[in-house]
C-alpha cells in the first residue's frame, strides 16, 4: 500500500535546529564592507546579539527555545509530508520522492519558520520594534505575523510595483498589525534621495532592504530582519 501524506504529533517538532554550517571545510570568514574592511561592528547595531551568534555558529546542532517550539505548534507545525507517485511515474524511477507542504502555515509559505525565532530573539534583546523589506509580501506578511505573535511593532518596506499590484498582501499585513510603506518611501534619508531623482520609481528589493536598514541603524531600540540568504535563515528552515 502506498503511503500518499504522512502527519506527525506536535510532539514530532524537532527541539533542534540543524546547522549546515558544521559541515562546511572550512571556517566562514566574517563579513566585510565595500573597502574591504570589517563589518561586524555595523551588523551588531542592525541585527540581533542572537542572530549574529547562530549566523557564524559552528555548532551541528542548536536549540530551539521552547517558547519558540510552543509557536512552531501553534501555528500548524508539524506540516504534512507528501508523496509524489505522479512524478515518480512520470519520471519512471524507483526512487520514492516526497514533498514538505509548507503552504499549510497561516501565512501560505515556509518563511514563518524563520521569522517566529528571529522575533523571539529580538524580544528577549528588549528590542521594541522590527524592520524588513518585501517583493511580493511574503516575508513581510510572515514577519508581520511573528511579530503580533510576540507583541513587537513590525515596519514593512514593499517594493512599490508590488505593493500597488497587490493589495491583498499590505491587507494582510495590516491585519497582523505590520504597517506596510511602498518602498521608495518618504520616511528614510535613502528613500527621500531616490524620490527626488524620480517621483515613479517602481521600486526594488534593494531599495527596499536600504529603507528597512537605515532605520534600525539609526535607533537603538529596532533592530533588521531578513527572510532570506542569511545563514541563520536557513537554520530556522531545518525544523
Amino acid at each position: 500500500m502506498k503511503h500518499y501524506k504522512i502527519t506527525l504529533s506536535s510532539d514530532d517538532v524537532p527541539t533542534q535546529w540543524y546547522n549546515i554550517n558544521a559541515d562546511l571545510p572550512v571556517e566562514l570568514p566574517m563579513p566585510k564592507n565595500s573597502e574591504g574592511k570589517d563589518q561586524i561592528a555595523s551588523l551588531q547595531k542592525a541585527f540581533t546579539k542572537a542572530g549574529l551568534e547562530q549566523e557564524f555558529s559552528q555548532e551541528r546542532y542548536i536549540k530551539i527555545p521552547n517558547e519558540v517550539r510552543e509557536l512552531y505548534m501553534k501555528m500548524g507545525r508539524p506540516s504534512p509530508l507528501f508523496r509524489a507517485t505522479n512524478l515518480e511515474e512520470y519520471l519512471n524511477t524507483p526512487a520514492k520522492i516526497y514533498y514538505k507542504r509548507e503552504d499549510t502555515s497561516p501565512t501560505g509559505s515556509h518563511k514563518l519558520n524563520s521569522a517566529i525565532p528571529q522575533a523571539y530573539f529580538a524580544k528577549k534583546e528588549g528590542v521594541e520594534r522590527l524592520t524588513t523589506e518585501t517583493g511580493a509580501g511574503q516575508w513581510g506578511t510572515a514577519l508581520s505575523l511573528a511579530c503580533n505573535l510576540l507583541d513587537l511593532d513590525c515596519t514593512v518596506y514593499m517594493v512599490r510595483v508590488s505593493f500597488d499590484q497587490k493589495p491583498d498582501r499590505k491587507n494582510i499585513m495590516n491585519i497582523y498589525n505590520g504597517n506596510v510603506y511602498a518602498s521608495p518611501s518618504e520616511n528614510t534619508e535613502i528613500g527621500r534621495q531616490i524620490l527626488a531623482e524620480n517621483p515613479d520609481h517602481p521600486g526594488s528589493l534593494g531599495v527596499a532592504i536600504s529603507e528597512a536598514m537605515e532605520e534600525a541603524l539609526a535607533n537603538d531600540e529596532v533592530k533588521y530582519t531578513l527572510g532570506s540568504v542569511l545563514n541563520q535563515v536557513m537554520l530556522h528552515q531545518t525544523v
